[in-house]
Order: C-alpha cells, then structure tokens, then sequence
C-alpha cells in the first residue's frame, strides 16, 4: 500500500446505525452517505468501551483498557504509553489534532505535534466518582433530557470552530511533500440536548421510529441494567413525548455534525488533496436515546456500542459494504499503514489489525472485544462479538446472548430460553473470554485501583462534595457542578 495523506475524523456518541448510508429511514446525513458511497463502510463496528475516556485511550494506545488501566473518566490517557501518534513523530510525519481528545492535558507529551484548540478533561482529573460503584450515591439525568430542544450549545459552536481549524490547517498543508496525518475530532452529537433549529425542524415527531424496547413494560429486566437506570434516575419511564422531542434533537445534532464534515471534505477537493488523502470517518461510542430504558451509552447493546466506520480514498474499495466485526483497537495499525509508517519493535501486545486489507478483501468471522468497569454498573461487564451472535458477560450477573442475523434488535436474549445448543454456545463463549481476560480478576482490579484513585483526591467525601457536571467543558468554558443524588432521595 503507497503511503498517503491521512484525515482521521472522529466524533462524540454517534450511533452506528444513525446514517442514511447505514439504512436509517429518517436521519440525513448526506455528506457522509457520499463517502461511504466512494469507500469503504464498515457495517459492525465497536467501541471497545462505550464511553469517551476509556476508549480514547484505548484508541491511542492501540490496547484494551484492561491493559492499560484507563477505567473511567477518572483515568485520563496522560501520554505515559505510547500512543499512534507518538510512533508517527518518531518517524518524522506531520501528526496534529483539533478538537476533543478527552486526555488529561495539553501539557503532557500525548504524541501529537500541535493540539488545536483540544478539549481535554476537567482539571486534569475528570470524572474520579465514576469509580464509586456500590450504589450509594446516584445522578439525575432526567432534567437534561426534559428539556431537550431546538437551541444553540457551545459544542455546535466548538465544531464550526473544529470545522473552520481543519479547513485552514488543510490549506497551509496542501502542498506538503511527505504524507501527513490529521486527527480531526468533533465533541457533537454528544448532549447536551440541543438541536441548531433548522436541522431539529428535519424531525417531525410523529414520523419518528421509536427506539427498540422503549416501554417500560418491555425494558429488559436484568440486574445491570436495573442498576444502571436507577443511577441515572431514569428508574420512572419518560413520556413519549420526551422520547420523541430527545431522538429529533439528536437526529438534528447528527445533520449538523454532517454538515460540518461535509464542509472539510469539500475543503479537500477544493485543495486537489482528495486523490493523495485516506479518510477515515468513525465515533467513540453510540447513545441509547430511550432503547431499553436507559439514556446515554455504557452498554454492549447496539444503540451503545454499535458505531459508524467509513474509509475512502486510495486504495480503498468504492461504494463496498463489509460485515467483518471491527473495533477501534484496530486504528493503530490501520493509521500506521495508512501514511507509511513502521509498526514500533516495543515488544507491546496490541491486538488490533490494519483494516486495509480487510477492507480490500473477503468477508471474515472475526471476534471483537469490548469491556466496560465505569460510571452506571455496578460490576464489570464484557462482550465478544462475531459476524452471528453478541455475547455479553456480566460478573455476577446472568449473560446474555444474542443472534444479530435473526434479532439485530436484540429483543430475544437467548439466555433467558436455553436449549442445548445455546447452553454450548454460551459455554464456548465464556471459555473464550476467559482465555482473553479473567473478568473477576479485572473487575476486582479496576476497583481497586479506582478506590485508590479517589483515596488520592482525598477521599471519597472530597470526591463527592466536588460535584458531578453532565458534560466537559469546551475550551474556555467553565465546568457546571452540580450535587450528587443520594441513593435513597
């Protein structure tokens, strides 16, 4: 593969099936329907923890986050392992991102030449109470989501200023001799709840699919879950009104986002730069939008952990679709070989794959791996992933097993019903997850470790006093704490 130009463009929770090109009857997102048109779209792809910090350190690093013990918010990527970007320096490439990266600070050496404009975690600390896991204490969600709607928000205006930093950096670029890489990182759709007006208009609310499992009579009862919409406050079902004007509003986001994308893909042609430039187009996670009861991602369930996968330009196949399972993990050797750059001889265990050749190639049975210790559960919980069924185990906790050729919903867990073959397959799963990690032994390790990381923040009632915001500020802006919710108000 001849090495060329990069553009790594990545996004904040947006949902892998939320996209024209992917079959969503309502969204419009006609600029990257375009690119997975002239690409290359990745039809399962996975988070490898359906929530930002941990898997954007993941994404760096290019291992899981049981190797590398980035287990909530509160253990931002710090530049201490080395990360694609500090691999390509090494080899005298151009690599600079704009936008989010959710690292603990600019300050530290996180592999990138120039950071523009980055949104990195508060304080440098983030999230520490993620790691108070044993259900005495709790947030309310609800008030965000009641008062979704059509409204301006400083993220839409930290991505026109993410859109308008990538365009000029394109420009004082263009002419570069050697191949370059940019990470372009947009923080929308991620909440808060507000739609730019126009594009909310898009929506009408009675034309809108409702989300699987959405009534409360059809919520999945399982422990995990059963926590997680109590932490959340989400333990009452909302209106479907609410969930209704919520899924507009984040449709709405999702055509802004386009449209900001499309601004710096035109940028592109404007230049002459798409014919020596890969794009590669993807999200940290997704959003249930009201699916199953919960709001916001932290699950293995598709709304969550299902995300978009575009690639297009040289040598990649045009207008291919590819049912291979994939993950972020696999962006480090992808990267990599994209601008021409050796893999590092560090003796480190990086278990992604360059995506090029299976882009290029034929249909495979993969396994990917997911795994999520943070804010919401109770107890770790796993899941692998193959091109027929999605396993999900939970320590202390039933698993589940889902057939996504039969039930890409997810409404029949095949565990609640087991016959003989389903008793095997979830005995061969299990086996094989625990050839990959032993999940008790992880569970029992993040905690710790989250435990000793509150115990050096002064403990768990400092933590707490310290208040509990919704969503990182952009750069400039200052975070909104709010109190905790004990667990019995």
């Amino acid at each position: 593969m001849k090495p060329a130009n990069l553009l790594f463009i990545i996004s904040d929770q947006h949902q892998g099936a939320a996209m024209g090109c992917a079959g969503h009857p309502i969204v419009q997102t006609p600029n990257l329907d375009r690119l997975a048109a002239g690409g290359t779209r990745f039809r399962n792809a996975y988070t490898n923890c359906a929530i930002c910090v941990p898997v954007r350190a993941a994404l760096a690093t290019g291992q899981y986050v049981h190797q590398i013990g980035n287990w909530d918010n509160g253990f931002p990527y710090d530049g201490g392992v080395p990360s694609w970007g500090h691999r390509l320096r090494e080899q005298g490439i151009i690599v600079d991102s704009i936008g989010k990266l959710h690292f603990r600070s600019a300050e530290d050496d996180n592999g990138f030449r120039q950071e523009i404009e980055p949104l990195h975690v508060v304080d440098g600390i983030g999230d520490p109470a993620s790691g108070i896991r044993d259900g005495s204490i709790r947030r309310d969600w609800r008030p965000a989501i009641e008062e979704a709607g059509p409204a301006d928000s400083t993220y839409q205006q930290y991505d026109i200023r993410n859109r308008d930093n990538a365009i000029q950096w394109l420009r004082d670029h263009a002419d570069e001799d050697e191949p370059w890489a940019l990470f372009l990182s947009f923080v929308t759709p991620h909440p808060p709840w507000f739609s730019p007006p126009d594009t909310y208009d898009l929506y009408p609310h009675d034309e809108l699919p409702m989300p699987p499992q959405w009534r409360a009579d059809d919520w999945p009862r399982h422990p995990a879950y059963d926590y997680m919409r109590r932490f959340f406050s989400s333990e009452q079902p909302f209106p479907e009104a609410a969930i209704r004007r919520l899924n507009a509003v984040y449709y709405g986001i999702c055509t802004f986002l386009d449209q900001q994308i499309g601004q710096v893909l035109a940028a592109l042609d404007d230049l002459n730069l798409r014919d020596s430039t890969r794009v590669i187009y993807t999200s940290d996670h997704g959003e249930h939008l009201g699916a199953r009861g919960i709001n916001g991602k932290f699950t293995m369930y598709e709304e969550a952990s299902c995300i978009p996968f575009i690639m297009s330009g040289p040598d990649v196949p045009s207008g291919k679709v590819v049912d291979t399972p994939i993950s972020l993990i696999d962006c480090y050797p992808t990267i990599l070989e994209a601008v021409g750059c050796a893999p590092p001889d560090d003796g480190i265990d990086r278990p992604g794959g360059s995506l090029w050749d299976i882009a290029a190639g034929d249909e495979q049975d993969r396994t990917v791996f997911a795994e999520y210790h943070a804010i919401g559960s109770r107890n770790a919980h796993y899941m692998l992933r193959d091109r027929r069924y999605k396993y999900i185990y939970h320590v202390d906790a039933p698993a589940q097993l889902f057939d996504l050729t039969a039930d890409l919903d997810e409404l029949n867990d095949l565990a609640l019903t087991p016959n003989e073959e389903t008793r095997q397959l979830l005995a061969e799963y299990e086996a094989q997850l625990r050839v990959m990690v032993d999940p008790e032994a992880v569970d029992r390790r993040a905690k710790a470790d989250q435990a000793r990381r509150i115990e050096s923040l002064g403990g768990r009632e400092a933590v707490v006093a310290r208040g509990v915001f919704t969503n990182s500020p952009v750069p400039g802006e200052a975070p909104k704490f709010r109190r905790f919710v004990a667990a019995d108000d």
